[in-house]
């Protein structure tokens, strides 16, 4: 009986004992798939998800983040193949280029990992929300800025980016604002990638060619760098001034400092990563999405508020 005793003793033991004892917290994963930083932008981005990573973990003890870069789509594609077989909750990724991106995440949707993209559209949408910035938007607001410098009219200069929607988008909107000031003229628009280097170049054709520019629509603070260069060296005075976009540190410390040329730029920011990764926890915790798209403005940086974006530790 005394044996018994214990039995039956030990077995309620056993129960209170798990009665009592709260579940293990459930755990969640979100990988954040983003290029390697082969240029300004994308150094920020790199910076950003990093940042959103420690932000992250640090509030939600029960969330971790993987944060994977990639040289080309197709090492892309492959570390996201890692990711998921790391078994993921939801993925944040800033494809390379969309079209080698979708069949992989394609393949994440289906096996119910939550897909927020990150700037460029999938060639097939299957994601879940949508981060982007406002592209026409961002036209838009650098030609309403050109505008302003300019009294409604001068002669301009237009750098493209890379040829792709986000491109086309931009600079449609641009020129629909500028079609509407016949006393300002469009002297030439050619491509300078994004790339500092070929902003360069392209300035130093544009000097040569046209006697006089009142202002320059770089596109992209990464071409600013590399037009300005060129104007300075070209010892010119005519260039009211010079509007990029991205928001970069070095051409906001520009603005800061009270450069005669770079007096303003458009914000289009790498930290739209942190927001997705953001929204990629709300949505793994449960919160209904709401909404398909979620779209950044497209802001103007001026002396007046550039302290604001300023981030020296920042790669971009």
């Amino acid at each position: 009986m005394l044996g018994a005793a214990v039995v039956v003793t030990g077995c309620q033991k056993q129960n209170e004992k798990t009665e009592n004892t709260p579940p293990a917290a459930k755990s969640y994963k979100i990988g954040i798939s983003i290029p390697s930083a082969d240029h300004g932008w994308t150094g920020g981005v790199v910076y950003h998800a990093n940042a959103v990573k420690k932000e992250i973990e640090a509030a939600n003890p029960d969330t971790q983040v993987i944060v994977s870069t990639a040289a080309s789509s197709g090492e892309q594609v492959d570390r996201v193949e890692n990711l998921l077989v790391q078994g993921i909750n939801a993925l944040v990724i800033l494809p390379s280029e969309p079209a080698p991106l979708s069949g992989i995440c394609e393949k994440a949707v289906k096996q119910g990992v939550k897909l927020i993209v990150v700037d460029r559209n999938l060639a097939n949408p299957v994601q879940d929300l949508l981060v982007a910035g406002d592209n026409p938007g961002f036209g838009r607001v650098a030609a309403d800025v050109i505008v302003n410098e300019l009294d409604g009219k001068g002669d301009i200069v237009i750098m493209e980016g890379i040829p792709c929607d986000v491109n086309t988008q931009r600079v449609n909107a641009f020129k629909e604002v500028i079609a509407r000031y016949p006393e300002i003229k469009i002297l030439e628009s050619g491509a300078a990638e994004w790339n500092t280097e070929k902003g360069l170049k392209l300035m130093e054709n544009f000097l040569q060619k046209h006697p006089k520019i009142d202002a320059v629509w770089t596109g992209d603070d990464d071409v600013s760098i590399g037009a300005l260069k060129a104007y300075t060296e070209s010892k010119r005075s005519d260039v009211k001034v010079l509007v990029g976009g991205g928001g970069s540190k070095e051409i906001i410390k520009k603005i800061i400092d009270g450069d005669k040329v770079v007096r303003l730029t458009v914000t289009y920011p790498p930290a739209m990563v942190a927001t997705a990764a953001r929204e990629a926890v709300k949505i793994v915790h449960g919160t209904p999405i709401e909404q398909k798209t979620l779209i950044v403005p497209a802001e103007v940086i001026s002396a007046a508020n550039a302290q604001k974006y300023y981030l020296p530790d920042s790669a971009y």
